[in-house]
């Protein structure tokens, strides 16, 4: 079983650090392979294209811009009479993906063999992970109530993501389905447990979108992680680890065991990336003993894993 392979959020870590490239830079020193980038569009793509290459890291994830945040916005994936500005929000997205990184191609036929030579495009070495875009669901507008727009907002959603599945792939890139929970994070938001978003994601029916498993926000919807991670884990595109209930390092106290879940996702076979959402209790570097501790136990993954 190949180590987990972990990727640095640097919209969460190194926040003692202004700005991306800094970030960037600090997450290179620390030993990360990749990072992932909340929203990156206060950065021209280009600088950060170049600052990612020079700190020798891969991009791995972005999300869809948010929408108007002093109007409350939190993603337009599902919300109704905002699909134009979705999918104006898909273009700008797909720009980044294809300037931060080379995209994830879908393993088939003749691609498949250029992927197992690992062909280098604009300095990116390519292999079997690549940059994704979370297609973020949005919230249940404020002061309706959740089931009477249920559906309302199901059918928009279903409408979006089968036109974002279409621009993605003509790219070929992937896009990801991610449940935040309603309890502490955000309570309008639409899209909250991995039995919506998988059901969500059989009715479209689309082989590049796939599933976002944040354990953070799963633990405090549904629990029963090792059920759900074994029963979802195959659409799962992207991991993310934050401890619960106070979002901090993995190793701070709550009530999560990550190395068990480490465990489970290897020996599930998981291959993507494990991104670090969490909030450092401190300075973020000193806050990675927990990552440095797995990488002295279990190694790193080879090249080309």
């Amino acid at each position: 079983m190949a180590p987990l392979r972990f990727s640095a959020n640097v919209s969460w870590l190194f926040p003692e650090l202004p700005g991306l490239p800094a970030r960037l830079r600090a997450a290179g020193s620390s030993g990360f392979e990749a990072a992932e980038v909340a929203w990156p569009y206060s950065e021209s793509p280009e600088a950060l294209a170049r600052a990612a290459r020079e700190a020798g890291l891969r991009l791995v994830l972005i999300n869809t811009p948010p929408g108007d945040r002093e109007k409350g916005e939190m993603g337009l994936g599902a919300v109704p009479g905002r699909q134009a500005a979705f999918r104006e929000g898909l273009e700008q997205a797909v720009l980044y993906a294809k300037a931060l990184g080379c995209p994830r191609v879908l393993m088939e036929g003749a691609l498949e063999a250029r992927m197992q030579r690992r062909e280098t495009r604009e300095g990116f070495v390519c292999s079997a992970e690549f940059l994704r875009i979370h297609l973020m669901a949005g919230r249940v507008p404020l002061g309706a109530d959740r089931a009477a727009v249920r559906s309302e907002m199901e059918t928009v959603f279903l409408e979006n993501l089968r036109h974002a599945a279409g621009v993605l792939a003509q790219e070929s890139l992937v896009g990801l389905l991610e449940p935040i929970n309603t309890r502490s994070t955000d309570p309008q938001y639409f899209l909250d447990t991995p039995q919506q978003a998988a059901a969500i994601l059989q009715k479209v029916g689309r082989p590049n979108l796939q599933l976002q498993m944040d354990i953070f926000h799963w633990q405090i919807m549904d629990g029963n992680l090792t059920g759900n991670i074994r029963e979802f884990l195959p659409l799962v595109g992207h991991v993310q680890v934050a401890q619960v209930p106070g979002r901090g390092e993995p190793d701070s106290p709550g009530e999560l065991n990550f190395p068990y879940l480490f465990q489970l996702l290897e020996d599930e076979g998981y291959k993507g990336f494990v991104g670090c959402e969490y909030q450092p209790q401190g300075d973020t570097a000193e806050g990675l003993n927990w990552l440095r501790s797995y990488w002295d136990r279990r190694g790193r993954p080879q090249a080309g894993q």
